[in-house]
Order: C-alpha cells, then structure tokens, then sequence
C-alpha cells in the first residue's frame, strides 16, 4: 500500500526541524566551532584525537603497526573525542581539522606543526613519512593505492548509507535498505574475488590499503558492525574472511583496535593512549 501523502522536496532546502534518528542532535548544515576548547597536548611527536570508529582504528592500527616495525618516531598521544558529545565542534579540532570529523592529527616533531586530516590521508602521510607499508615500485603503489581509494569512496555507502538505514534512521525506508543492502553486496563480492587472487589487497604484502579497509569490511564480514552480518550473509564471502581473520591475529592490530576505544569489555578498552606501557594497564572506570 502506498503512501497517501508521499514526500514532495520543496523548492528551497531549510533547515527547521532535527532530521531524527542516533545522530540527530550533532548533524548540523553549517561548518566551524561551536565553543570554545583548546586541544590536549601530550609529550610525544604525534598528537592523535579521535575515537574507536572504523575511521579511527585504522590510524592507531597504523601507529601501532610502525612502532612495531622499530618507528620510534611514531609514538603518539592518542586523546579521546567523544562526538556523541560534540567534541569534534570544539575551537581546537576545527583548527586541525575544519571538516569536524575524526580522526585528526597533529605532526608535532619539525618546526612547524602540521596537521592532517581525514583517514586515508593521515595514512598515506604516516607511510611516506616512515617509508613504511606502501610498496615503492610503481606497479605495487598504484595497486596499493587504487585499494585505499577505493576504500574511500565505497564506506560511506556502508556507513551513512546501509549503516544508517538499516540501524540509525527514525523509520525503516525499505527503498534506502534494498538499495544500499545491493550495493554493500556488491562491495563484498569486489574484495572477496580480488581476495580470492592475492594474500592481501595489494598483493602479496600487508599494506595501507588492509588497513583502511579492515576496520569497516572485517567488521562487517564478522556481523559486528550494525548487527547486520545475518541480513547481509557475510559468511559467504570465504576469501575476505580468511583476510579479515589473518590480520585480526596481527598484535599490532590487536592493540590499534581498543585505542580510544569507551564501550564493550573491559579489556577492550583503552580510552587514552600515551604510552606503550598502557595497554598492561586496567581501564579505570571501563564500562561493560
């Protein structure tokens, strides 16, 4: 039955009511801070502010993998931004970053500060900055690269699109569901052929590209990101669960994954990070 009133845009877009659903209360159509707040500063190069996301894992997953590889030059301070709180809307993380979205970072060992933003740019910039986890030859770094954009481009067909539909949204539009359900599918058969090929997106080598896609398609292929592993039938991509459980035995992964991290068990946790020596601590005051 169809709706007897359906939606008709009217010629101007205004902004005159919440738009509903998790998020409602910090989407807004206008840039720039909301108040007033100066940005923590710890003792290493590296300032980190960001929260346990997808978006977010795949730079402490970064920092944590480079440290591993002997990169003393990537400790870092990772603070914690809780957008659910409007953090983000703060003086000082608009300055580090004016799309209000984390993670950012802030590159404190020259002169100068530099800062960087949105994920796969704070990636490609740790990887030329340590010359570390994207391949040198030219063949292998435009494979390497085509993967991280592509990660890019694909998420927020996952994120903002099935993601908020099928768990986030005021009401369930079976329109928006189909459509986004169709094109995650399609998404994960794109990596799950391209997985059947090589040992990791790339190639043969663990890469930037594994690990900006990761923490949004592991999730996926383990039905932990929006309860929507059953609806989706993830088992059935066989290659990209042989390579999300490959890398989710990585140690290093295992540490970047509970960085910034506030929910699940308690040893999941790590809300702050500023010392290696953090992660043999227990999270005071961590939630179950």
């Amino acid at each position: 039955m169809s709706d007897p009133t359906p939606y008709q845009p009217p010629r101007i877009w205004t902004w005159n009511k919440a738009s509903g659903g998790r998020f409602a209360s910090i989407n807004r159509p206008v840039a720039g801070a909301t108040h007033e707040k100066a940005l923590p500063v710890g003792r290493h190069p590296l300032q980190l502010y960001s929260l346990a996301t997808p978006n977010g894992v795949k730079v402490t997953v970064m920092l944590e993998e480079l440290l591993a590889l002997g990169h003393a030059g990537a400790e870092y301070d990772a603070w914690l931004i809780r957008i659910n709180d409007g953090e983000q809307f703060g003086s000082g993380f608009v300055a580090v970053n004016p799309n209000s979205k984390i993670p950012a970072l802030l590159d404190r060992s020259g002169p100068e500060p530099i800062r960087v933003f949105e994920s796969g740019a704070i990636l490609l910039y740790l990887a030329e900055k340590f010359g570390a986890l994207l391949p040198d030859a030219p063949a292998a770094r435009a494979e390497c690269l085509s993967w991280l954009f592509w990660q890019m481009g694909s998420a927020p067909y996952l994120g903002g699109g099935l993601g908020h539909f099928y768990a986030y949204a005021p009401e369930k539009i079976e329109y928006a569901i189909d459509r986004f359900a169709m094109e995650v599918k399609r998404q994960l058969d794109v990596l799950d052929r391209r997985l059947g090929e090589r040992e990791y997106l790339a190639g043969d080598a663990y890469t930037i590209a594994d690990i900006a896609v990761w923490p949004w398609y592991g999730a996926l292929a383990k039905g932990l990101l929006y309860e929507a592993g059953e609806f989706l039938q993830v088992q059935d991509y066989r290659n990209v669960q042989r390579w999300t459980d490959a890398i989710a035995q990585r140690p290093a992964v295992q540490r970047g994954r509970r960085v910034n991290r506030t929910w699940g068990q308690p040893e999941s946790q790590l809300p702050e990070r500023h010392d290696a020596s953090d992660f043999d601590r227990p999270t005071p005051g961590a939630s179950t």
